[in-house]
């Protein structure tokens, strides 16, 4: 749902009627689409002028659909002049470039419903999923009107000629940012020096930041651009609640638990590590306690992660552990200054018109640089007897996976960085997964002290957290030329202490044997599911049990006990004051007294032999009696 601020309250799509189709604003109708959002009222017009537009829009503005409108209705337009037999009809007209596969199931998702009315007219493929090849040259075969894919994907389908451009009306650069970060910068200069693209076409770059990348990729793509830059309502960061614990690496796995266990969050919460291991040894660690959650990593299947993120979005899982593998790995980003700083020449508050012309060669070196500093230095072959084994372990992870930006979470209440990420601009990204849609959100932050990394056996020591300190040092100053503050969230650390040799006991049995055992069921379960998704999910709707993705993996050792907190670990009573000062944040649920009516009838219970605590009834045994 798009915020309230972004929406232009004094116009409605109907004011588009002399030029968008029928058809189309019908299908906006379904959506529930009444009045336009500021990007998409002040891209619409100026797109079907023929122009070339860099948008710079946050996330959840809808510049996916400001983009959608445009090129399906320049579609329209094109065919409504041809005849059905004509060569020229059937012709692939637009390409949608990517960073991610979740992103691209989204967009495919968006161009569907846009289509409602009018799908037997234009043809829509999404080639960045992993059907095989062979099917992929069937589909591509017909000349879909719209392609979706990935940089890399696409380079790949033009190298083999399986996708032709030569009819290519308009090129979209969707989350323009992270395309050449998510390791995409040498297919890009590929694509556009490659003589695939024909010489005269209308290009989009959407964006919710103004990088260096960006800059590149203006260079190479547009031609005398529009660019509309809307800027963040200062309002909007009022609304998310941002703290940090300075903590240990085994104290991260310590304040989880309690924070969850005793449901001091309310709503929803992405859980974001570093590391794939890192994802299953937490969840593990929960499971024993009883905390369901389910988990989001590049190991998985495309068609899985898509339907996990679908899930937690309809409410079905409360707590997400997503693996934010790029926000661990790239490179620091020691020159961080406000944005602002950056939108020099060129950029005006609403429209601007910018030139910008350049050789092929001024291009190409242009994108050198951001080339080189966006590399990740793990995926580069190295010598030595032991670093191809970690190579081929790298290659079974999806290299066009990414949470962090692109995909749609819904209502996410609280973002926790159990591993805080290498650089500010991923912080940032993770952070604005909650806080939106006008409702409030917050953000808790671990950050591992210098002195306290790797001094636990059992947990070892993340090597993204080595540097904690210095990269904080960095998201702070950044979040205060945005206006926004990181609190140091205090917990009673006498009270936490309480619940350390359950941790400690919980946290022995997640082994580094069963960790891996964990993620082979995982994938084993996946691809079972993905089977009886294909074949019998129409004919057995009951088969969607088998689809949750927040079962027990099990360790080696499971301790019953362990599900439920005994009534002496319970933090103690606080004051009526300390209580209201604690329901104004967000997030966080206090413990209150129970009423004495609610004693009253334990006691009555109890009487009547419940089993409770009166005298008459039968007592019952404790399960942490061996433990007192």
């Amino acid at each position: 749902m798009v915020e309230a601020c972004l929406v232009d309250s004094k116009s409605t799509f109907s004011i588009f009627a002399h030029l968008l189709d029928a058809r189309i604003l019908r299908a906006l109708a379904d959506m529930g689409f009444a009045r336009p959002t500021l990007v998409q009222a002040k891209a619409l017009p100026i797109a079907l002028e023929g122009r070339d537009i860099l948008a710079r829009a946050r996330t959840g503005s809808g510049k996916t659909a400001a983009y959608c409108m445009p090129v399906v209705q320049k579609i329209l337009s094109a065919k409504s002049s041809l005849s059905t037999s004509d060569d020229a009809y059937q012709v692939t007209r637009a390409v949608i470039l990517v960073p991610t596969r979740e992103l691209s199931e989204q967009v495919t998702a968006c161009l569907q419903r846009l289509l409602t009315y009018c799908e037997k007219e234009i043809i829509v493929m999404n080639s960045a999923t992993g059907s095989s090849t062979h099917l992929q040259r069937a589909l591509l075969a017909d000349k879909p009107d719209i392609v979706i894919s990935t940089p890399s994907r696409a380079l790949g389908l033009l190298q083999s000629k399986t996708l032709n451009l030569s009819s290519l009306e308009s090129l979209v650069i969707d989350e323009a940012d992270l395309i050449l970060s998510y390791g995409h910068d040498e297919d890009v200069r590929q694509i556009f020096s490659g003589a695939y693209l024909p010489k005269v076409y209308q290009s989009f770059l959407m964006s919710a930041t103004m990088t260096d990348d960006v800059e590149a990729l203006k260079g190479l793509a547009l031609r005398s651009p529009a660019i509309l830059k809307l800027e963040e309502d200062e309002d909007e960061t009022l609304l998310l609640s941002q703290y940090s614990v300075q903590c240990s690496e085994v104290d991260k796995f310590l304040l989880t638990y309690v924070i969850l266990k005793l449901r001091l969050i309310k709503g929803k919460c992405i859980l974001f590590v570093n590391d794939v291991d890192r994802c299953y040894r937490l969840k593990l660690f929960l499971e024993q306690f009883s905390i369901k959650c389910c988990v989001l990593n590049s190991e998985l299947p495309l068609n899985s992660r898509y339907h996990t993120v679908q899930e937690f979005n309809k409410g079905v899982y409360d707590y997400i552990i997503a693996t934010d593998e790029h926000g661990a790995h790239a490179e620091a980003d020691s020159d961080d200054e406000p944005e602002e700083d950056r939108l020099q020449d060129g950029v005006g508050d609403e429209l601007t018109p910018s030139q910008r012309a350049e050789t092929n060669s001024d291009k190409d070196t242009q994108l050198e640089p951001a080339s080189k500093k966006r590399k990740h230095p793990q995926n580069a072959p190295q010598p030595g007897p032991s670093k191809p084994k970690k190579q081929k372990r790298r290659t079974k992870l999806d290299k066009e996976y990414g949470v962090t930006r692109g995909v749609d979470f819904v209502d996410v209440a609280c973002v926790l960085n159990f591993d805080l990420p290498t650089s500010s601009r991923s912080y940032t990204h993770r952070v604005g997964r909650t806080a939106r849609a006008g409702r409030a959100g917050m953000s808790l932050s671990y950050v591992v002290p210098e002195d306290q990394w790797g001094k636990n056996k059992v947990v070892g020591g993340l090597e993204s957290a080595k540097n904690d300190e210095a990269v904080f040092a960095r998201i702070e100053k950044e979040q205060a030329a945005r206006g926004s503050k990181i609190q140091e969230y205090k917990f009673d650390m006498k009270q936490v202490e309480a619940f350390r040799y359950r941790m400690d006991d919980a946290l022995r049995s997640v082994t580094r044997s069963a960790i891996k055992e964990a993620r082979i069921k995982e994938l084993k379960t996946e691809i079972i599911n993905s089977e009886k998704l294909k074949a019998h999910f129409e004919d057995n709707p009951l088969d969607l049990e088998y689809l949750r993705h927040d079962k027990p993996l099990h360790p080696t050792r499971v301790q019953a006990h362990m599900k439920h907190v005994p009534k002496y670990l319970l933090p103690r009573l606080v004051s009526a004051p300390a209580i209201e000062a604690e329901e104004s944040q967000v997030g966080f649920v206090p413990f209150k007294k129970s009423s004495a009516r609610g004693r009253g009838r334990g006691r009555a219970r109890g009487s009547r032999g419940g089993g409770g605590g009166g005298r008459g009834g039968k007592k019952k045994s404790d399960p942490l009696k061996k433990f007192r």
